[in-house]
């Protein structure tokens, strides 16, 4: 996957918005304030932070080797780093995104997550 192709995949879902909150190269992707997608798309390999569910992560840690690999200065439990630009399917990654996208409006109070659904 190209850092452009990231960015609009991140960028497709409902009420998401890219930020800057750290430096003007990370690229911070939330909803509704909630980030569920960090990566400098600038950086060679490509790489990107994604929540996960703990045992989900665990797993794919294992299936992946290298590709995926606990989150960058991140809750390692709940966040890994995948790398974007290599030979891990796109297809899965691009799941990935979608499972973490889930996961953070998941957690979000009851009256957001209808918000979100309405057109």
């Amino acid at each position: 996957m190209t850092p452009g192709e990231l960015r609009a995949f991140c960028l497709s879902f409902n009420a998401a918005v890219e930020d800057f909150p750290f430096d003007t190269q990370t690229s911070v992707f939330k909803v509704l304030g909630k980030m569920f997608a960090l990566t400098n798309l600038g950086a060679r390999p490509l790489t990107v932070n994604l929540k996960c569910d703990p045992e989900d992560a665990v797993r794919l840690r294992a299936d992946h080797e290298g590709l995926i690999v606990p989150g960058w200065h991140m809750n390692k439990r709940h966040w890994n780093t995948v790398t974007a630009d290599g030979p891990l399917p796109d297809r899965l990654l691009r799941e990935l995104v979608e499972d973490s996208y889930d996961l953070v409006v998941a957690g979000l109070p009851r009256a957001e997550r209808l918000r979100l659904d309405r057109p």
